[in-house]
């Protein structure tokens, strides 16, 4: 009975010393997930540029650079493909805006979602209270899937690109931007599991 006692202990410590083994902190998780983004940067030959050489080039991104500005207070990474035709969402603004996007998992090399192809595209409210601002998904996939949360993230180009349905002078409608939005600032599933994700989205304000 003994021995057999004591094998059934040497193979709980063993179970509990591999637990141990396999458990990441937090600070382990957002060490790596800082990991995955430097490596996709890289390899995506991403050229950063700061805030102030944001604002001095009219809050611009230069895409033949492959430019994208770094919110460092966010951890957000923006490349403005399309700033779309007019101004920004003034405070006190409340619009129905339309989206397309590709949504992709950094750490595992795979795309999550996107609506690039559906036949509608996800549409959620948005209200901008000072330089605040908030927003709940109504319909489409990332509704379907997160629920009504928009990703922080995802309103971070808010307050530099337009929502008219203007056509610019190739003929495009609205604005389009890629993101790169760490997991604070990502979907809920983001945020549990800690990763970092890609975004290309088009915003436009509904008719």
């Amino acid at each position: 009975m003994k021995k057999s006692y004591f094998i059934a202990l040497l193979a709980l410590v063993s179970i509990a010393f591999t637990a141990c083994e396999d458990y990441e902190t937090y600070a382990e998780q957002k060490e790596k997930e800082r990991a995955h983004i430097n490596q996709f940067i890289a390899e995506q030959g991403i050229t950063v540029i700061d805030m102030e050489t944001f604002i001095a080039n009219d809050s611009t991104t230069d895409v033949s650079k492959n430019e994208y500005v770094l919110f460092e207070d966010k951890g957000v990474y923006m490349q403005i493909v399309r700033k779309g035709v007019g101004e920004p969402m003034a405070p006190g603004d409340r619009e129905e805006v339309l989206s397309r996007y590709l949504e992709y998992n950094i750490a595992d090399g795979d795309t999550i979602s996107g609506n690039l192809y559906a036949a509608s595209p996800d549409k959620f409210t948005c209200e901008r209270k000072g330089d605040t601002f908030s927003a709940s998904f109504t319909q489409g996939y990332m509704y379907g899937i997160y629920g009504s949360a928009v990703p922080s993230g995802w309103l971070v180009p808010l307050s530099y690109v337009s929502l008219s349905r203007i056509p610019d002078a190739d003929g495009f409608q609205g604005s389009k931007v890629k993101l790169i939005v760490p997991h604070g600032q990502g979907t809920s599933n983001a945020a549990q599991y800690v990763y970092p994700t890609y975004y290309e989205i088009t915003y436009m304000k509904k008719p």
